[in-house]
């Protein structure tokens, strides 16, 4: 898919889902133990967590579990019903299955709350989110061959942005263990694209955030963001991301992937 089209279609399933994941909560305290979840980028049911996730701030590691992939392969031969997403919280040794545990476990454990019910049973909640997936062309469901990290990648990312989606599926298909970082938006100022914000005043995220705390390394707070601890690569722009992982993790022919069967093997 060519880049701008990529980035259209991405910006269409932000529209369809009504930008939800977006905005996040202006205090979080992160949880001691990371949270762990098992999810697939183009799944309509990961989506609504992951907009959870970044609404109340959370960080998480990811761990792709696109069609066909290993590690679908794998809880199925350890579980006798897998339903992703499945949250793995080892600061409450809770083990959630499906969207709406899921959801349910988040609200309570981190907000102290009970989720919008408009969250869990509205029936156009799931179709805009099945629409969201419909408009990406399935793309983040199936697994494609490919190298693996030895070290979780790290990502600076919101739900909605339709910059960094494509670097999300993208990670799935290759199922590349991930540590995502969510950057939601705090205030007024924050909307709009990184050069160009919805405020006349020199921009500044609110004080003592993650925000706050990327601004002070970068001098502004741009998404996507990649860093990959296995190269000592940092990176911004999607489009170079994409390239990135492609050039460095992806398998395209047959003696590659000859290679992998026997280091597997």
């Amino acid at each position: 898919m060519k880049h701008a089209l990529n980035i259209t279609t991405s910006l269409l399933a932000s529209t369809y889902r009504f930008w939800r994941g977006t905005m996040a909560s202006k205090t979080v305290k992160q949880p001691e133990g990371s949270l762990l979840l098992f999810d697939q980028e183009g799944n309509a049911d990961c989506r609504l967590v992951r907009e959870v996730l970044t609404e109340l701030n959370l960080d998480v590691v990811i761990r792709p579990c696109p069609a066909d992939g290993k590690n679908i392969k794998e809880l199925h031969a350890k579980f006798d019903k897998v339903t992703l997403p499945i949250l793995i919280d080892i600061n409450h040794s809770v083990a959630a299955n499906g969207a709406k545990e899921v959801i349910d476990h988040l609200f309570s454990q981190y907000k102290g709350t009970n989720p919008p019910r408009s969250l869990i049973t509205k029936l156009s909640n799931n179709l805009t989110s099945q629409l969201a997936t419909g408009i990406r062309l399935g793309a983040g469901r199936k697994a494609r061959p490919a190298r693996q990290a030895e070290q979780p990648l790290i990502l600076y990312s919101f739900e909605s942005s339709p910059y960094t989606r494509p670097v999300r599926e993208r990670l799935c298909e290759l199922e590349l263990t991930y540590i995502l970082i969510n950057l939601g938006k705090q205030q007024v100022s924050d909307m709009g694209p990184a050069t160009f914000r919805w405020s006349v005043k020199p921009y500044r995220p609110l004080p003592n955030t993650k925000r706050d705390d990327f601004f002070k390394l970068h001098g502004n707070v741009q998404i996507p963001y990649l860093m990959d601890p296995n190269t000592n690569i940092d990176m911004f722009e999607s489009k170079d991301i994409l390239r990135y992982l492609e050039r460095t993790y992806a398998i395209h022919n047959i003696e590659d992937c000859q290679l992998l069967a026997n280091n597997l093997g």
